[in-house]
């Protein structure tokens, strides 16, 4: 009888993924329609590379649609993933006929997807540059303002000392928008570059602070207890038990201080730093490349997402008995 049924769920399973396939294969041809056989309104070089790659898409799935029962992983797979491959394909199909093919969103605006194919092709070289820039002063700001939010936080969470001289200045300055500062800081600093990396740092620091010293004072009193009894010194204390346990706090003010600091970098290279995804986005504007603007707010979009991966990659290794605990 089990083996009847898994033998049953093994053919509705297999049934699903070639119509699942099959549907995402003619979703894709659909793309590749729209795209190669309609006439364009205005001039998009990428129109009949974007054809292609749609028809070559529509092969692979319906290819994979037919042999999915050979391998039922690639069925598993098609079962998964091909709901969004089907909206996908939709969503450019009509984006295509809004944009390129009838007009109706003004140009140029809104540019069709080839357009922002056409932004990877040829100025590739300045979106890295900028992606780059980007990424370089994103990550030495939030080094430091993390760094800095977390000995403030553990400091407060551990001296009453401490927490009597930075706690009123954390109340005062904490809640205060970096952006606020703009004018002060980029007339302080010797340049906009090392400005910008105060500002991405100042905006981390406050929500790593507030959530380190959070954790370290919501540890047991009884974990302080045990440690004592085993000979523990006051460093020992911080080190091997405060701090490990203030771990899930500390995730978390990362993750907040992380969209922070890709707030206060846009607002810099905006207004300061003359490299950058901001930068681009405001140099194409100006141009009114709006397809190059499109194109950097999707790179913009994928460092973010990567960068938030990358954070939980980094906190299921660290708090490894809390893995799957926070989905992403």
């Amino acid at each position: 009888m089990s083996t009847l049924s898994e033998n049953t769920i093994g053919q509705r399973s297999g049934r699903n993924g070639t119509l699942l396939g099959l549907a995402a294969a003619g979703a894709w041809a659909l793309v590749a329609a729209t795209t190669g056989l309609l006439p364009d309104v205005g001039d998009w070089p990428e129109t009949e590379n974007l054809a292609i790659a749609g028809a070559i898409i529509a092969v692979l799935l319906a290819a994979s649609a037919l042999l999915q029962r050979v391998s039922p992983a690639l069925g598993r797979w098609l079962v998964d993933k091909s709901p969004w491959l089907i909206a996908i394909a939709l969503f450019l199909s009509v984006w295509q006929l809004a944009s390129a093919k009838l007009g109706w969103l003004p140009q140029p605006f809104f540019p069709p997807p080839q357009g922002i194919i056409e932004v990877f092709t040829y100025d590739y070289a300045e979106l890295g540059i900028s992606l780059v820039a980007s990424a370089q002063l994103l990550i030495v700001g939030f080094i430091y303002g993390g760094v800095v939010g977390f000995i403030g936080g553990v400091a407060l969470g551990w001296s009453q000392l401490a927490a009597y001289w930075i706690h009123p200045i954390l109340r005062f300055v904490g809640p205060l928008p970096s952006t606020a500062l703009l004018p002060i800081i980029f007339f302080a600093f010797p340049s906009s570059y090392s400005a910008s990396i105060f500002l991405v740092a100042l905006a981390v620091a406050f929500p790593m602070t507030v959530l380190t010293w959070s954790g370290i004072a919501s540890v047991n009193p009884a974990y302080y207890d045990v440690a004592r009894t085993l000979g523990a010194s006051p460093l020992a204390l911080v080190l091997k038990v405060a701090i490990p346990a203030s771990l899930p706090y500390v995730f978390v003010g990362l993750f907040m201080a992380l969209g922070a600091a890709f707030s206060s970098l846009m607002v810099a290279e905006l207004l300061g730093v003359k490299a950058g995804l901001g930068f681009f986005i405001q140099w194409s504007q100006g141009w009114g490349s709006y397809n190059s603007v499109f194109t950097a707010v999707l790179v913009l979009a994928l460092l973010c997402s990567f960068s938030i991966t990358a954070l939980f990659k980094i906190r299921g290794r660290v708090l490894s008995w809390q893995k799957g605990l926070v989905k992403w």
